[in-house]
């Protein structure tokens, strides 16, 4: 028993004489982030920042369904001239259904290659070319939300993606006004193009209607969050009250 109780006590001796572990102690200051940044600000990039352009070509491609072959085919001369002034090339295949893009050597942006992807994209997602143009805009992203594999039964996925859509089309256009965002639903798809804030909470909307939350309910929470935006003495404050929800 002695040899037990001197085994115990000094294994409590051990713990006491052990630093206290601090949470975060691996944190450090980073003195390039502080309270006032903007971090959903997106910096200006002009050609002057690349002079030298690209180095490597980087391509990318899209199939398109065949009923907007006649439609791409009105439109193309558009789009070949949109992304000719930032420095892209496009092809528009008919005899494979396809669209492709790729960077040139009068290229000077990195990141227009993946804008003009998401343009193809767009289009072959049934988004009228002016607006999907407007996502070659730096302010402008764009968030392709799959829909089709989050419900299983047909019949209930076609009504609460109809509940999405609302009567006439308000519902979405609230959704619209509130996010800042155009949304458009097609099958199993939803396109969104907006910015980034608008953007993050469109999908949260979206997925949500069709796991059986109504859109209203996101509606009235962004409402509210509205008004408190515009108030200066709430700006400070935790908006989680407000938009808690009534149903759950």
């Amino acid at each position: 028993m002695a040899g037990e109780d001197d085994r115990a006590a000094a294994g409590a001796a051990a713990e006491e004489a052990r630093p206290p572990k601090h949470k975060g102690k691996h944190k450090k200051d980073k003195p390039w982030d502080h309270e006032g940044i903007e971090h959903w600000k997106i910096e200006p990039f002009s050609k002057e920042d690349n002079p030298t352009g690209m180095l490597e070509e980087s391509s990318f491609a899209t199939l398109f369904p065949k009923y907007r072959e006649k439609y791409l085919r009105e439109v193309w001369p558009a789009v070949t001239r949109a992304l000719k002034e930032v420095g892209v090339s496009c092809e528009l295949n008919l005899v494979e259904g396809s669209m492709s893009v790729r960077t040139t050597r009068k290229t000077w942006d990195p990141y227009v290659i993946i804008k003009a992807r998401d343009l193809i994209k767009l289009l072959a997602r049934s988004v009228p070319a002016p607006q999907a143009l407007k996502i070659l805009q730096d302010e402008v992203q764009c968030d392709i939300i799959k829909i089709g594999g989050l419900l299983r039964n047909k019949e209930k996925f076609v009504k609460r993606r109809q509940r999405l859509i609302g009567p006439n089309g308000s519902t979405l256009k609230a959704l619209e006004l509130l996010t800042e965002c155009y949304i458009l639903v097609q099958g199993n798809t939803v396109a969104a193009m907006g910015p980034y804030k608008g953007l993050k909470t469109a999908r949260r909307v979206v997925e949500d209607a069709i796991l059986n939350v109504h859109p209203i309910y996101h509606i009235k929470t962004l409402m509210i969050k509205r008004e408190l935006a515009k108030d200066p003495a709430m700006a400070g404050e935790n908006w989680d009250r407000w938009g808690a929800w009534r149903w759950c």
